[in-house]
């Protein structure tokens, strides 16, 4: 955005811009209060409309307090900063932090705290190499153009010279703003052909498709019904689904007293606000009958969003409690792995 024209408005843009997009993330120290912690505060209040404001004022404070002890000094002497409209850059990148974030599959609050509600448009994969290569060549080929026209003695000057340097900024976020358009088109296809056809005779209550990297025609797909889950993979360039020969099915399990007490505990309450298809899954551990102490069950919670075929359990993003046998709270942890194979 810097490179797109905002760098010529004020100086300091470009650092304004980047801190304020990386601020967000600052929410990254909560899990230092633990992992069930972090989990229910990463994407919280730095992550939403109420937030942005507040977040911009603190990143144009650091800002400011940085060129007071540079001297004033600024990297163009006859561009002097413009502190509002620094401070509208700073809601600017705030707000496109959010956006990304919200395109993929982990979903944001942005109404935190009137909503903790979790929305997400999930159609891009957390890291995708298309648009970071758009990103990247529109950052870098600028600096590429101003290097040849040194090189080659160019004296061209003024409004030409700033086309040319504008001009790659603004196709990369074109090219942003297109894949996205194809993505969500796609998207759409692929949910549409997932909510026309019944499951095992059972008509879907909610389905949601999730993609793949660097593929917007393939789409992981997640169907509930009353009784189970149905998980596939969907090629949205055909307008029917015939998972039949690689539909995985996932009953709902039934609730019992170990269930229940996992689900109450501070991290069952943050997992299930967040997870959007959990299911649960007990394991009677080994008991030494003379220590009481000891974890008797372990209750993982198990997100199906992010169980794609093919992948092992422990890139999921779950998380597991550990009872006693009179069902009390021994551990609570979120994480990598926390819902993987068991021990």
């Amino acid at each position: 955005m810097g490179r797109a024209g905002l760098n010529r408005k004020t100086a300091l843009a470009t650092a304004t811009l980047t801190i304020a997009a990386e601020a967000p993330d600052l929410d990254v120290v909560s899990r230092f209060g633990g992992s069930a912690f972090g989990l229910n505060h990463h994407r919280g209040f730095t992550h939403s409309f109420l937030g942005v404001p507040l977040v911009a004022i603190a990143v144009v404070a650091f800002i400011y307090l940085i060129w007071r002890l540079r001297g004033r000094k600024t990297h163009s002497p006859n561009l002097p900063p413009r502190w509002g409209l620094l401070f509208i850059y700073g809601c600017l990148a705030g707000l496109s932090h959010i956006l990304l974030d919200y395109t993929t599959a982990y979903g944001v609050r942005p109404f935190w705290p009137f909503s903790e509600r979790w929305i997400s448009w999930d159609i891009v994969f957390i890291v995708e190499p298309i648009l970071l290569i758009a990103l990247v060549l529109g950052l870098i080929l600028p600096s590429l153009s101003s290097l040849i026209n040194e090189e080659i003695g160019s004296r061209r000057k003024g409004r030409d010279a700033k086309i040319a340097g504008r001009l790659p900024a603004c196709l990369a976020l074109f090219a942003v703003v297109a894949y996205w358009g194809l993505c969500d088109f796609q998207h759409r296809r692929a949910l549409a052909a997932l909510e026309s056809r019944t499951y095992q005779s059972a008509d879907p209550t909610s389905v949601s498709a999730y993609p793949y990297i660097t593929n917007p025609f393939r789409w992981y797909a997640v169907v509930e019904t009353p009784a189970f889950f149905a998980t596939m993979d969907v090629n949205s360039l055909q307008t029917e689904v015939d998972p039949e020969g690689q539909m995985r099915i996932r009953f709902k399990p039934e609730e019992t007293p170990v269930t229940l007490a996992a689900k109450k505990t501070y991290l069952g309450r943050v997992y299930l606000s967040w997870a959007k298809y959990p299911i649960t899954e007990t394991e009677e551990l080994p008991i030494d009958p003379s220590n009481s102490t000891k974890p008797a069950y372990a209750v993982r919670f198990r997100d199906l969003r992010y169980d794609y075929p093919g992948r092992g359990a422990r890139v999921t993003l779950g998380a597991v409690v550990l009872l006693t046998r009179d069902l009390k709270v021994l551990e609570e942890r979120f994480g990598m792995g926390s819902s993987g194979s068991k021990h």
